[in-house]
């Protein structure tokens, strides 16, 4: 397996300090428009990893890249506004795929709180038979959230549940970073655009909207974290789950929190999550390009975040026994733990980590298929396993 990675920053970082110990693959080369930051990502490592400059919005650009390199897998790290430049290069390029965000969504133009409009990953699902056809896989979805999420509601589906009603994410953490009033533990432009647009719910066989933020509720989180105030957000597991497990109703929830929230809603009333430019002094510039800027690098808080991160999937329905059930299967990440084992933050490690995981199951051809599919269309067992093999163990618990 020859491996061409989009993306050097935090993410993509962690995933190269993670892949380091594995031997599944002959070579990551490492690719980022910033050219130092790529060779930042390598220095440390064995000869598998090389450092390479591209310009992620160009498919043409991945595509070549990839040939070059003779890569049969093209792993994208950076964030969903390329997805479909890197996905339409990897397939010109004959490598197979995997990302960790899908294609964006545009709301609805009329009625953005109750009709889906363009939803998460309808772009990739619509070339699903042109993958399939050429005998490719696109691994879509293939982080944490989603990702493991999304192995979790199989694994559910196959060994838990006859029946599910709800399936639903449930991410929280008790993360803080000293000297910073406001420092997000990942990138703020994804955050912006997940919390801002209409949240995405399954519901008796159909995709609805409501209001961004709506419907919280308080989610008591395990190892410590606790009680987490959690609303309702657009994510990718929505759109995912349906596709493969069969359930009444699929939900995100995230755990924002007041402060949270209030710094989203007002930089939408100022119009800084804009992401189309605007003319200052002469110069075009995005607005949520600016926030971006002006906010710490995510990567870089590690050493002054202290907490723990947890991302999981709350499951109720009726058990294999025939009674009624409810389970949440989880993932807990604690900062000092990745820091003193990998140097890099919870957040970025354990979105990383899974598709590390992933791609060594298609490796051994313990996963395999053809098409643009989710994680959902994969046996869990196997990658559960191989995660607690990797020193970072799931949990279960009983509602």
């Amino acid at each position: 397996m020859r491996i061409c990675l989009i993306g050097a920053g935090g993410v993509g970082a962690a995933f190269c300090a993670i892949a380091a110990r594995r031997d599944f693959f002959d070579e990551v080369v490492v690719a980022d428009y910033d050219l130092e930051r790529a060779r930042r990502a390598v220095a440390d490592l064995d000869e598998r990893f090389t450092a390479a400059q591209v310009d992620a919005s160009e498919s043409e650009a991945v595509a070549t890249l990839a040939r070059d390199h003779g890569s049969t897998h093209v792993m994208n790290a950076v964030d969903p506004r390329f997805v479909m430049a890197i996905f339409t290069g990897a397939y010109a390029a004959g490598a197979d795929y995997l990302d960790m965000a899908m294609s964006l969504s545009r709301p609805h133009p009329e009625h953005p709180y109750s009709q889906t409009g363009v939803k998460l990953g309808d772009e990739q699902f619509a070339k699903a038979a042109q993958w399939e056809e050429a005998g490719r896989l696109a691994l879509v979805g293939m982080g944490v959230e989603p990702g493991l999420s999304d192995v979790f509601a199989r694994y559910a589906a196959d060994h838990l549940f006859t029946e599910i009603d709800e399936l639903g994410t449930r991410d929280g953490a008790n993360l803080t970073v000293d000297g910073y009033d406001f420092a997000p533990s990942f990138s703020i432009w994804t955050t912006i655009e997940e919390c801002l647009n209409p949240p995405v719910i399954w519901q008796d066989g159909a995709w609805t909207t409501t209001e961004p933020f709506s419907e919280p509720e308080v989610f008591d989180f395990p190892e410590g974290i606790g009680p987490v105030e959690c609303v309702n957000v657009e994510h990718e597991e929505v759109l995912l789950m349906p596709r493969w497990v069969q359930a009444r109703r699929v939900t995100f929830k995230y755990g924002l929190g007041e402060e949270f929230i209030d710094v989203l809603k007002t930089l939408h009333k100022l119009g800084l999550d804009r992401t189309d430019a605007v003319s200052v002094r002469g110069a075009q510039v995005s607005p949520r390009d600016v926030v971006a800027a002006c906010l710490p690098d995510p990567a870089t808080l590690g050493s002054a975040m202290h907490g723990k991160t947890c991302a999981g999937l709350w499951v109720t329905g009726t058990g294999t026994d025939g009674a009624p059930r409810s389970t949440y299967l989880f993932h807990v990440v604690d900062n000092n733990w990745s820091m003193r084992e990998y140097g890099h933050q919870c957040v970025v490690w354990q979105t990383a980590v899974n598709p590390v995981v992933a791609l060594e199951l298609l490796a051994r051809g313990t996963w395999s298929g053809r098409g643009v599919l989710g994680p959902e269309a994969f046996d869990a067992v196997p990658f559960l396993d191989l995660l607690t093999e990797y020193g970072s163990p799931w949990g279960q618990r009983e509602q």
